[in-house]
């Protein structure tokens, strides 16, 4: 379980033009992550 403060671990998903992006590709920068639940898209 990560905890509020800890590293993330690396990980790799699409964004929204279907390119993959590597969460280690922002280190050193402020990253928010948004997560919402797919029954509220069009997808």
């Amino acid at each position: 379980m990560v905890k509020e403060g800890d590293t993330a671990p690396d990980f790799t998903l699409p964004d929204e033009q279907g390119t993959l992006v590597r969460l280690a590709d922002f280190r050193g920068t402020r990253v928010v992550l948004w997560f919402y639940v797919r029954d509220f898209t069009a997808g």
